[in-house]
Parts: structure tokens; C-alpha cells; sequence
């Protein structure tokens, strides 16, 4: 049974006091993390680490691709992949976004899957006319997930408990993702099996080691791939070729470099890659529409 907007009011309400201000504040749990926003936020590229969004108040709208990917009450967004994409925020100071954020590790993933005995069918892409699984989705809320959901916040109302049962609640939500639509996603990131996860092991390489040189043929190599087989399946999952990807993450990474205090344009170019600081400043105001030097003096003055 799917959860209404109507009944996501004891979600709101264990929500709004333990939030500290705007953006994401830190919870006891290293998994999870609180969300807020009191005032709108337009088309902003960002990315998001692998995790499951929950927003019980106000709501996003998530441009991959040709893709809207809409999220706000009554749903959820699984995040099985780290896409760089653009968000657009609907918030007031009356009707603040009030959500949060449950990180997925790979470690926990793969015990759910394993207990659960639950393998993916051929929706995983290796199958001969079936489509990929989708990296980021928005997913109806079923009263198993509300409930999960419900009972992770109430546990960090009280110290005691969010060490006590804190892991226990962020793996019964995780649970109930992986019951969901998202499912197939979800699984095979630690299954390893059909063109999907090729796709996915190639990105998280490509995660970690993003100011290094690469190429298509490279990449295609590590997935086992043709080039061009490899290139269409990467563009199928993540809605942008393989350069355009790197390029995206890289402009992202300086992003966060740049907020530093300790980080100038010069190093946070050189860091993420970039062999000319020009090539890079262009890049960086195509993106995001102001040039870093300008968003670097934006951050520090706030």
C-alpha cells in the first residue's frame, strides 16, 4: 500500500526539531544525515553519494538527461550511483524542505542481499532485449518504508536508543528499498552481474580516481567491452558520455575544493585534473554560470 502526502505529517513533525538550519545537518548515525531548506533553490548541478532521499516537506526536481525525476511527499529517491545531475528546490520559511538522507554502503547492501537470498532477474540488462536498471528514481512510499522511515527518526530523539537501535533502523529502511522498485538497481551493485554493473564498477573507478588521465578504449577494457558497446551502455545508464561524466565530476569536485578556505582556482584545477587553468575557468562558468574566482570570493563571503 502506498503512503499519501496526507500521512507523512509524523514524519514532518519528528523532523523539524532536529534539524539545525539550512542544508545537511549530521545525526549520531554516520549513515544518515537531515535536510532542510526555507527558501527555493533554482537548476543547480550537484551530485549525490549512493543513498536513498526522503523528503516529507516541500519537494526536488532532478534533471538527468532528458529525465525529470521528481521527489517530495510520498515518495523517495534511490540514488544507486554517483550522477552528476542538476536539482531545482521548492521550499518557503512556511512550508520549509524538511527530509533525510540515508547513505547506502556497499558492505550493508551486500549482507541484506545475501540474507535475503533475493537474486536479480535478467531487469539487471544482462538480458537480450531487457532495459538497464535506472541509477536514480523516484520511488512511491509504501507504508513498509514510512515505517521504517518513522522509526529512524524517532530513535534519534534519544541518544540511548540511537546507539542502541540506530544500525539496526538505518537496515530496516535500507531493507525495504531493496523490496521496492529500485530493487533490481539496488542489487546489482553487489552482484556483479550483466552490462549494469560492468557500468558501475567502471564509474566507481572513474569516482576515485577522477583527476587521472583516462580514455573510452581504457574504460571499455576494464568493463570488457568494444568501445562502442561500452559507450553506448554508459550513455544508456548515465545520460552523458564518458568524458562529458568525468568532466561534470571533476568541475564538481572543485566545487567543494573551492569552498576551502585553503584551496585557490589555481590548485583546485590542478587537483581535479585540469592541465590549464583556462580550459578549466571556461568549463567552470559553462557549468555552473559563474566563473570560480567569483564563486570562491561568493562562498568565503557568506
Amino acid at each position: 500500500m502506498h503512503v499519501t502526502q496526507a500521512s507523512t505529517g509524523s514524519l514532518i513533525e519528528l523532523l523539524a526539531p532536529l534539524v539545525e538550519g539550512d542544508g545537511y545537518t549530521p545525526t549520531r548515525l554516520s549513515a544518515v544525515s537531515l535536510m532542510a531548506m526555507h527558501r527555493p533553490s533554482g537548476r543547480t548541478p550537484m551530485i549525490y553519494e549512493p543513498s536513498l532521499i526522503i523528503v516529507a516537506q516541500g519537494y526536488k526536481i532532478g534533471y538527468l538527461g532528458d529525465r525529470e525525476i521528481h521527489y517530495g511527499p510520498g515518495q523517495y529517491l534511490v540514488q544507486t550511483l554517483p550522477l552528476p545531475f542538476e536539482c531545482e528546490t521548492h521550499a518557503s520559511p512556511e512550508a520549509p524542505l524538511l527530509g533525510v538522507a540515508v547513505h547506502l554502503e556497499p558492505a550493508l547492501l551486500g549482507e541484506l542481499v545475501t540474507a535475503s537470498g533475493e537474486g536479480i532477474d535478467d531487469r539487471d540488462g544482462g538480458g537480450k532485449n531487457e532495459a538497464s536498471p535506472v541509477p536514480m528514481a523516484s520511488v512511491s512510499m509504501t507504508d513498509g518504508m514510512h515505517g521504517a522511515v518513522e522509526r529512524l527518526l524517532r530513535s534519534l530523539h534519544d541518544p540511548a536508543e540511537t546507539a542502541a537501535m540506530g544500525e539496526a533502523r538505518v537496515r530496516d529502511v535500507v531493507f525495504e528499498a531493496l523490496r521496492g522498485q529500485q530493487g533490481p538497481a539496488l542489487r546489482a551493485l553487489v552482484l556483479h552481474q550483466g552490462h549494469y554493473s560492468r557500468i558501475v564498477q567502471v564509474l566507481s573507478r572513474l569516482h576515485a580516481h577522477y583527476a587521472e588521465e583516462v580514455s573510452v578504449e581504457e574504460l571499455a577494457r576494464q568493463a570488457n567491452m568494444s568501445p562502442s558497446t561500452f559507450h553506448q551502455h554508459f550513455k544508456e545508464i548515465v545520460q552523458a558520455s564518458p568524458l562529458q561524466y568525468l568532466k561534470r565530476l571533476r568541475l564538481l569536485k572543485a566545487q567543494q575544493l573551492l569552498a576551502q578556505k585553503s584551496c585557490n582556482v589555481n590548485q583546485a584545477a590542478l587537483a581535479v585534473g585540469y592541465r590549464s587553468v583556462s580550459q578549466f575557468s571556461r568549463d567552470y562558468k559553462r557549468y555552473f554560470g559563474t566563473a570560480p574566482l567569483q564563486h570562491r570570493k561568493e562562498e568565503h563571503s557568506l
